[in-house]
């Protein structure tokens, strides 16, 4: 079992900066791949970025490409979310996702197994 717990949300103008974070539990860590994604009021699940286990792949939504990066520490069992340039269209309630099937990184919410309880952002004009 992992739990995952995320951080960093708040308000923050159009422009501005936040860095979430996400802490997990349980030794597991390192052999997941991690995601994160958002929801916007009235809006799906959308995915927003995924790391391999590893760090050796990452991936993006077009949308947030050049302005969001991702990172993990398999030490510290944490994975982080930097966003710059942020928009009023980020804004959001940003989950942690933790996928058990390392072989391929998947950008569909129903693939990850844990979820954190989210962290929401939100960006003012």
């Amino acid at each position: 079992q992992v739990q995952l717990v995320e951080s960093g949300g708040g308000l923050v103008q159009a422009g501005g900066s936040l860095r979430l974070s996400c802490a997990a539990s349980g030794r597991a860590f390192s052999s997941f791949n991690m995601g994160w994604f958002r929801q916007a009021p009235g809006k799906e699940c959308e995915f927003v970025s995924a790391i391999s286990w590893n760090g050796a792949n990452t991936y993006y939504a077009d949308s947030v490409k050049g302005r969001f990066t991702i990172s993990r520490d398999n030490a510290k069992n944490t994975v982080d979310l930097q966003m710059n340039s942020l928009k009023p269209e980020d804004t959001a309630v940003y989950y942690c996702a933790a996928d058990r099937y390392r072989y391929s990184i998947s950008q569909r919410p129903t693939t990850y197994d844990y979820w954190g309880q989210g962290t929401q952002v939100t960006v003012s004009s």
